[in-house]
């Protein structure tokens, strides 16, 4: 297309659909510039809205991002392997000191923005808690950052009465987190359900995770049971879907 491009014959998804094919041949690789609008204009033989909105599809599907200043780059994906279930196992995660993150990337990222606060627990948090009317919540909430990206939104609920006094009320839940103080507590979880989802961020997610536009996230929540099906933490997690790759591993063993 680029070398038979005709005035007045060619549209914006015709030029979005040859971009696309670039990156995916590689002949626009990660962290490329991308042509601008002018030089669209030049090559497709078009009007500056048609340029525009063919830059506004590639950005819409998290292809490309701007940069002020510098230009339109295709997107660099390098993504963390979240490894499911390994990351949650007893005996090489948390219940030996070390945070679940070893498994993802291999060193723990700077965690910001820790609060701690004592809260009425949002109506389908405190069902999956089983908790009375009126029980309240121990909630923590922060943001990991892996080589100055943030990555992830994590908030996680815990019965009050459950930990209140101990360090999962703390900003700093010790060696093996929170999982190996509630293992203190005589409530070490033992099994997980995790629930996940895709959608486009809100407002202050996206400015949280510094999303560039058209980025969706993924929302994965988890909860924790202890051996006698005992409910003792639900975590929400928001995660920039251009930051991760998800991996499960199943047996056919029971």
């Amino acid at each position: 297309m680029t070398d038979n491009a005709q005035p007045g014959r060619v549209g914006y998804r015709d030029i979005a659909n040859d971009l696309r094919r670039q990156i995916d041949a590689g002949s626009l690789p990660p962290g490329s510039r991308i042509p601008g609008e002018n030089d669209l204009m030049s090559q497709y033989g078009v009007e500056q809205p048609t340029a525009r909105r063919a830059l506004d599809v590639l950005k819409n599907e998290g292809l490309i991002a701007a940069k002020r200043g510098s230009g339109t780059f295709v997107r660099e994906f390098k993504p963390i392997r979240r490894v499911s279930p390994d990351r949650l196992q007893a005996n090489t995660s948390w219940g030996s000191g070390k945070p679940i993150w070893n498994t993802d990337v291999g060193t723990r990222p700077r965690t910001e923005g820790v609060t701690v606060e004592v809260e009425l627990p949002p109506a389908a948090v405190a069902e999956v808690l089983r908790l009375d009317d009126g029980a309240r919540v121990v909630v923590r909430r922060r943001r990991y950052v892996v080589d100055d990206k943030p990555v992830q939104l994590a908030t996680s609920y815990y019965p009050e009465a459950l930990v209140a006094g101990s360090a999962i009320a703390e900003i700093n839940t010790g060696d093996g987190g929170a999982y190996a103080r509630l293992k203190e507590l005589g409530h070490g979880p033992t099994r997980f359900r995790e629930e996940l989802r895709a959608r486009m961020p809100r407002d202050t997610e996206r400015e949280l995770l510094g999303l560039a536009q058209g980025t969706p996230v993924i929302l994965i929540v988890r909860t924790a049971f202890t051996a006698d099906d005992q409910p003792v933490e639900v975590n929400e997690m928001v995660l920039d879907s251009a930051a991760y790759v998800l991996e499960y591993k199943f047996t056919t063993e029971d």
